[in-house]
């Protein structure tokens, strides 16, 4: 399937000159076109924020949530319909920041939902802040001193709360990047994927050639399914790893556990409603 069918056409984007999410647009598009994904089966959630934007560039189903939002609405989708692809898709502030706590939960649940976080380490949108991911002692217009916290490490929280994927890639290794995406889409399960990229207007230090420098890729002999190696990969410092951290292909996946479907497998919109039960259900609640 050619990428083309994902295109939309006459876009205006709002992205600076040189925005890392060109290319993750482009790795992702590549990825949903390699996987042969019909357009009306593929679900985008985003939140707000400048990453929050691609599924406006994307020719498929969209919802377009509130910030830090992005991956209830997913949840929700995904359980009343259980034959989408859904990927939730926004940035580290939207996910991580405001969205913290739904990013813990929805490990907890396991949807079978692709979770795509592009992790800039800055707040992009509104003009340059600090994010959860940023390092210490970067300077902002607004942390004038420079950040004094310690970064939120989304891949140590994730395998520490047994997320069943868990990969991190970055935009500077394209092809390595779009392998994993698509494993991650594939994947039954939640999926995350903490996708680096250059912020090139407000982040003047992480850019292409740090994330290139200061990066490699985990080799063969990482074994995915052992937990605590994973963990010590997660917290390593120096340089960072890309690659797929942890998988848990067995832990059992939220909407396939839900009693709706026990004995109707069929998608909540094909089923006919019995206004008569309904009814009846409302009246108890009014008495």
């Amino acid at each position: 399937m050619p990428k083309t069918v994902f295109d939309m056409e006459a876009c205006d984007i709002a992205w600076c000159p040189g925005c890392g999410n060109f290319g993750i647009l482009n790795i992702i598009k590549d990825a949903l076109a390699e996987l042969s994904l019909p357009q009306h089966e593929v679900v985008f959630v985003s939140g707000i924020g400048q990453a929050a934007k691609i599924p406006q560039y994307i020719k498929a189903h969209y919802f377009n949530g509130l910030h830090g939002r992005a991956l209830p609405p997913a949840t929700a989708i995904k359980a009343s319909n259980p034959r989408l692809r859904v990927i939730a898709e926004s940035g580290d502030g939207d996910m991580y920041g405001e969205g913290g706590n739904h990013f813990i939960h929805c490990i907890r649940r396991n949807p079978d939902i692709t979770n795509i976080v592009h992790n800039n380490m800055v707040y992009g949108l509104t003009k340059g802040q600090a994010s959860p991911t940023s390092e210490k002692g970067f300077k902002t217009p607004v942390q004038v001193n420079g950040v004094i916290l310690e970064p939120f490490n989304p891949i140590a929280v994730a395998i520490a709360m047994d997320a069943s994927f868990v990969a991190r890639v970055s935009v500077t290794e394209k092809d390595h990047a779009k392998e994993i995406v698509k494993k991650a889409i594939a994947h039954k399960g939640y999926a995350l994927v903490d996708f680096f990229q250059s912020c090139v207007t407000f982040n003047k230090v992480n850019t292409y050639k740090w994330f290139k420098e200061n990066t490699y890729l985990l080799d063969d002999s990482h074994d995915a399914t052992n937990r605590a190696a994973a963990f010590g990969k997660a917290v390593e410092t120096g340089k960072l790893p890309l690659g797929i951290f942890y998988i848990n292909a067995e832990k059992p996946v939220f909407e396939e556990q839900l009693t709706v479907y026990e004995s109707d497998k069929r998608a909540l919109f094909e089923r006919k409603t019995d206004l008569k039960k309904l009814e009846e259900l409302i009246n108890e609640f009014k008495n």
